[in-house]
């Protein structure tokens, strides 16, 4: 299916790993012009250099440390004079470390806003203005089913992933007049090195090996399976077309049937 994405221009955060570097992948080789940004700048250019080669679509890194209002501020500007205005914004960070309530202090708490609920509301302050002049816009929030049925041990990102859905129904209900969509992507358990290291903790609190933690999740997952990142990106790539104009204001979960509401 041609999703019609040549020379949109996406920024995609937490670009370098994972997730977001997938959707990156998948928006470039629907021909979409991309910024990545992560905090780590070899491995952001080292990426960058990676899916240029692979798709022959421009590809650009900028450092930013998705935490601080100056660091997004800025990296919104140089995407944009290097770019041109972002018509699809893909706001997604990794998660705030396992634990339970009583482990956290009042910092861990600012920490994880910060990295999930703040990030989210800064990157779509710098966009949204642009998008509603323009008349086109594309925002999709990367979350988790944690935020629909939360998980055990994840307090920190349970809290402020939820915040970011009732955002996202929030902001999609007041900018859908101006042709501009805001929806949540929630994956389940899928096959990165965020949930390598989730396993691995873990495993050092429970004495049951990475491998048996894995195949518990998988247990769980009417699919059988963890998923595969470029299935996040397929998605993504949808929500961002106009085939997916009408579709507004909701949260997806890419889960293999893990969450058990209907």
């Amino acid at each position: 299916m041609d999703l019609e994405l040549t020379d949109k221009v996406a920024l995609v955060a937490g670009g370098s790993s994972g997730i977001g570097r997938a959707i990156a992948t998948v928006l470039s080789e629907e021909g979409c012009k991309v910024a990545i940004l992560a905090r780590t700048a070899s491995n952001l250019k080292d990426t960058a250099r990676q899916i240029n080669t692979a798709t022959g679509n421009m590809v650009i890194s900028v450092k930013c440390d998705v935490t601080s209002k100056r660091q997004i501020e800025s990296a919104v500007r140089k995407v944009t004079n290097k770019l041109g205005p972002i018509d699809i914004l893909v706001c997604n960070a990794g998660g705030p470390p396992s634990g339970i309530f009583e482990q956290f202090g009042d910092g861990d708490w600012d920490i994880a806003y910060q990295l999930n609920l703040k990030s989210t509301i800064r990157l779509c302050m710098q966009v949204v203005p642009s998008m509603k002049e323009r008349r086109w816009g594309r925002i999709i929030n990367i979350t988790s089913v944690a935020a629909q049925q939360p998980i055990d041990n994840l307090i920190l990102s349970n809290t402020a992933r939820a915040g970011v859905h009732g955002f996202t129904k929030t902001l999609a209900n007041e900018i859908a007049p101006f042709g501009v969509t805001v929806n949540c992507i929630c994956p389940g358990y899928t096959a990165t090195e965020r949930l390598q290291e989730l396993a691995q903790q873990i495993s050092k609190s429970t004495g049951v090996s990475p491998k048996k933690v894995r195949a518990g999740w998988e247990k769980n997952i009417p699919a059988g399976r963890l998923a595969e990142p470029r299935e996040l990106g397929y998605l993504a790539a949808y929500l961002a077309s106009d085939k997916a104009g009408y579709l507004t204001g909701v949260a997806i979960n890419l889960d293999g049937g893990f969450v058990k509401s209907i």
